[in-house]
């Protein structure tokens, strides 16, 4: 009976977790289906100790080429492929930083090559493409993640600004888009995941370049997926609420800004990298198959919201 009774607290622990997560305010009666008659059959599978997934989320087999994949969302979604199955390059300037990033991913049990690349130089890219096809056979996966930002007043922004910005966040993004697309087209299949912002979509103060650059991208996007549908290739872009990355830290740490953040997000905080790798593994997945054009919004409500219930301070 010990032993039974054990089993059974064992298996209502495991389902409150895989359902519900294991935070606090969690509670076992809010499962949505026969408590018991799911704990019976969790105790009674033969492959009781393993959590079981839907396949159509795996990417076991694919090759994903991640730019800016060594740093903050891109580097979350670049590991959160590897733990998904996929064998995957991530690229950025810093050869540090890929080397780092090679060796995780290698650590996943997955295969991956080091090579650095500058999104607005099409001869790096084509290096990248060149070596990648040669070393790994094909490119399944793209995605767009390298980007730059700077907090500037309208008034006062200089060119260079303005054209370091909207070159690498949206004709970097174009460059690889078209690059990689013409070899997915020759394939017959391909998944495009571009990163855009809440600052494509909205307004964001002192934010012009950017948000230009960032709403470039949402109607890239678009744009490429109706093209290229007929290719079996599917264009979709990520807008990300607040997360705290090497990037965003300086500017979303200022205390007015971080308020006015957390006012407008209804689940009152920034996301974690860990919050980016589910909806950036669906989008290029096979249960993606009849996804295309997709602004997917990970973003805690912040789009959602209007006026909310009070400010924070």
């Amino acid at each position: 009976m010990h032993n039974q009774h054990t089993r059974w607290a064992t298996a209502r622990r495991r389902v409150r977790g895989f359902w519900l997560g294991t935070g606090p305010s969690h509670s076992a009666s809010c499962l949505p289906f026969p408590r018991n008659a799911t704990i019976a059959a969790l105790i009674s599978s033969s492959e009781a100790n393993k959590v079981s997934y839907y396949e159509g989320l795996s990417l076991d087999g694919k090759r994903a080429l991640v730019f800016g994949g060594t740093s903050g969302l891109g580097k979350a979604i670049a590991l959160g492929y590897a733990q998904a199955g996929a064998d995957v390059v991530a690229v950025s300037r810093r050869g540090e930083e890929v080397k780092k990033t090679a060796a995780q991913i290698r650590a996943l049990g997955r295969q991956t090559l080091e090579t650095t690349a500058d999104v607005t130089s099409r001869s790096d890219i084509q290096r990248v493409l060149e070596v990648m096809v040669a070393q790994l056979g094909r490119i399944d996966i793209l995605v767009n993640s390298a980007g730059v930002s700077k907090r500037i007043p309208s008034f006062e922004m200089a060119d260079d600004d303005w054209n370091r910005i909207l070159t690498t966040n949206l004709t970097g993004t174009w460059f690889t888009c078209q690059m990689v697309g013409r070899i997915m087209r020759d394939q017959g299949q391909g998944r495009i995941l571009n990163i855009a912002s809440l600052g494509g979509v909205v307004g964001n103060y002192e934010g012009t370049a950017y948000c230009a650059s960032k709403g470039g991208v949402v109607l890239l996007t678009r744009c490429l997926a109706a093209e290229w549908a007929k290719y079996n290739i599917t264009v979709n872009a990520i807008v990300p609420g607040v997360f705290e990355t090497p990037l965003s830290s300086p500017i979303v740490n200022e205390p007015n800004r971080k308020a006015a953040i957390l006012t407008r997000t209804p689940m009152r905080r920034f996301g974690t990298l860990e919050e980016i790798k589910g909806a950036a593994i669906f989008l290029a997945s096979a249960s993606a198959s009849f996804v295309t054009g997709e602004i997917l919004a990970v973003d805690g409500g912040f789009l959602a919201q209007g006026i909310g219930d009070k400010v924070v301070v």
